[in-house]
């Protein structure tokens, strides 16, 4: 089997404007959740913005594609790369806009009023991904809803792995914050009124955050003939659905536990082996509830466990890939992330409130979505 290794990160969050930020904040406790108004029209709401006002798509992508390939040492080499960029929302801020234009401000406004429309289809991020890096192999846009990330990940390495590339763009961008959304997931009940709070007695819903997380991929036997620096390894991926409901969750995590326990088979690993697992936590009732129970129920040794959607906020497609780079550097660092937000756990688990030094070889990263789609993806690391 070939080993598929990471060898670059390009991270924006509302924590920070790179990896390294980010992950300092998020160490340090710190959320880049504020209250904000982005809309007249609705009231003021949590949210995590990487700015003062709703970030681009477009700019976000560029961003953190540019950041992954400085950091892989790839910055003039990407033509034969291959690119997996997902977003669960992709360009609905743009949607909104041209609604907005059509049934508001002239009536039967012709095609030709709204510039190149083509444009904002919802694969049309990846594709301007791999023009922005010359890349000309195979480009794959997943949507997946929360799972979109992690989902984008294992596409990449599958593609590396069954050898029609030797590397790969992959990750997933959400910049979220339109009234729509806003609007829907209020009318659902399921936004928080002051913060995200995972896995907390008193959680009140998600919150809302933009960001992006985009890795360079490559075969262990490429990243060492380039000499480069390995954050961790790809071990194995998990991807199941529920089949049950538009948006709530299987009421007993069947699915869910199959797709973990799918992740640690594929593995090779059995639950024992994994040092720390980076739970979905949305910090909505439903999620954190049957999250709990399935962790509960698959590593009764009580792995630490923590959600860092209490910093970020909930990126939705997003989600798994910043969870993706969080483990990736507390593999790097050998430092947990804490759940912040956390005041009074409702469940018994081992859940990290504060950063801890730890001896982490091998990490589980979750996502679980909306229409019940799952996904698992374990990582691990050869530094001792």
């Amino acid at each position: 089997m070939v080993k598929i290794c990471v060898t670059g990160i390009g991270l924006i969050s509302a924590l920070g404007g790179s990896l390294e930020d980010s992950w300092q904040n998020l160490i340090a406790g710190k959320s880049g959740i504020r209250l904000h108004q982005p809309f007249p029209e609705l009231t003021p709401l949590p949210l995590g913005l990487i700015g003062q006002k709703p970030s681009e798509l477009t700019m976000l992508t560029q961003m953190v594609v540019a950041s992954a390939l400085q950091d892989s040492g790839l910055v003039s080499d990407a033509a034969d790369c291959a690119v997996v960029i997902g977003s669960s929302r992709s360009y609905q801020a743009s949607w909104e806009m041209m609604a907005r234009q059509m049934y508001e401000e002239v009536a039967n406004l012709p095609v030709s009023s709204f510039g190149n429309w083509l444009d904002t289809l919802p694969h049309m991020n990846a594709i301007a991904a791999a023009r922005q890096i010359a890349a000309s192999g195979i480009v794959l846009a997943p949507m997946a809803a929360c799972a979109t990330g992690i989902w984008a990940i294992a596409q990449a390495a599958l593609l590396i792995q069954t050898g029609q590339c030797q590397q790969a763009i992959a990750g997933a961008v959400e910049a979220p914050i339109t009234p729509l959304t806003l609007a829907g997931f209020q009318q659902m009940g399921a936004l928080a009124k002051t913060g995200a709070y995972p896995f907390d007695l008193h959680r009140e819903g998600l919150v809302l955050g933009e960001g992006a997380a985009v890795f360079v991929l490559e075969s262990a036997e490429l990243a060492e003939q380039r000499q480069a620096k390995v954050y961790g390894e790809i071990l194995g991926f998990g991807l199941t659905n529920d089949a049950y409901h538009g948006n709530s969750p299987e009421p007993e995590g069947k699915s869910a536990i199959a797709a973990i326990k799918q992740c640690l088979e594929r593995s090779c690993l059995s639950p024992g082996d994994i040092d720390y697992i980076h739970a979905h936590g949305t910090a909505t009732q439903l999620n954190d509830r049957i999250e709990s129970m399935v962790i509960q129920r698959l590593f009764p040794q009580r792995v630490p466990v923590s959600s860092t959607k209490g910093s970020t906020g909930h990126t939705l497609g997003a989600s798994g890939a910043l969870g993706v780079a969080f483990s990736l550097m507390a593999l790097e660092h050998q430092i947990l992330p804490p759940c912040v937000g956390l005041q009074q756990p409702e469940f018994d688990l081992d859940i990290v409130t504060t950063a801890r030094l730890s001896k982490i070889r091998q990490v589980l990263c979750c996502s679980f979505g909306f229409g019940g789609q799952n996904a698992a993806i374990a990582l691990g690391t050869d530094k001792e």
